[in-house]
Formats: C-alpha cells, structure tokens, sequence
C-alpha cells in the first residue's frame, strides 16, 4: 500500500466534493441564506416603517383628543351659559308673573275696598234714614230724598 497514492486519492476526491458542494450545494445555500437575511432586513424596516406609523397615530391620537376636549369644554360652557340665560329668563318671568298677580290683586282688593265703601254708605244713609225717621217720628221717603241722601253718603 501506497500512502502517497492514497493521499492523492483522498486529495481528488476532496476537491470533487469541494467543487461538487461549490457548484450544486453552496449557491442554493447560499440563496438561501441570503433571502433570509433580506426577509430579516425587510422585517426590521417594517416594524421601524410600523413604529413610526404608531407614534405618528400616537400624536394623531393625542391631537384628536386635545381637539374633544377643547370642544367638549366649549359645548360644556356653551350650556352652563345656556343653563344661566334660561334661569335669568325664567326668574324674569317669574317676576313679571307676580307683578302682574300683585297688581291683579291690589285692583281687586281696590274694588273691594270700593265695594265696600259703598255698601257703608247705603248702610249709613239708609241708618240716617232710619233714625231721622225715628227723630221726626214719621216716614221720610227715599225716593223723594234721594239727592239729599247720595251727598250726604258722598260726605262720608
């Protein structure tokens, strides 16, 4: 047995292999590796394109809800403004209604007075009928006297 010739051997086919696995092996490998590391480098962009994306809805968000605030503050003031000129409304209103009740109240207690005025006067002319009558000791006639008795109920 030869060792040099089979170290030759040994050393043919190990270039066989190496440009066997060079040739058929290493390129589709070699692909493959390489999509990888794309498919990796495609994903890392991806999720900084998406985390750039999320702080930008982020902000959009923040915006949005500074903007409902705003709003919501106003419509709040708006109502509370509302709320106030209703009440200031709605006090005038009651005001006017009781003037006027008063007012309504003091003509029917006026004409009541008046009323009453009037029946004293019947009620003292018809007494001073009555007890002139008992002074002179005969009937004086009312309708004859008439006059005499509407002035004399206008003095009192």
């Amino acid at each position: 047995m030869n060792l040099n010739m089979t170290f030759f051997g040994q050393m043919i086919t190990f270039i066989v292999l190496i440009w066997f696995t060079m040739k058929f092996i290493w390129p589709p490998l070699n692909k493959a590796i390489e999509e990888r590391q794309q498919k990796i480098a495609e994903g890392l962009a991806a999720a900084e394109q998406s985390q750039k994306n999320l702080a930008q809805a982020q902000q959009s968000v923040d915006a949005e809800l500074r903007a409902a605030r705003t709003k919501a503050n106003e419509i709040i003031e708006q109502a509370h403004q509302r709320a106030n000129q209703i009440v200031d409304q709605a006090k005038n209103d009651a005001i006017a209604e009781a003037n006027r009740q008063k007012a309504a109240a003091e003509a029917e207690i006026a004409a009541a007075s008046n009323r009453a005025r009037e029946e004293l006067r019947k009620q003292v002319s018809t007494l001073a009928v009555s007890g002139a009558e008992k002074l002179l000791k005969r009937e004086i006639d009312a309708n004859a006297h008439k006059a005499l008795l509407d002035e004399l109920a206008a003095q009192l």
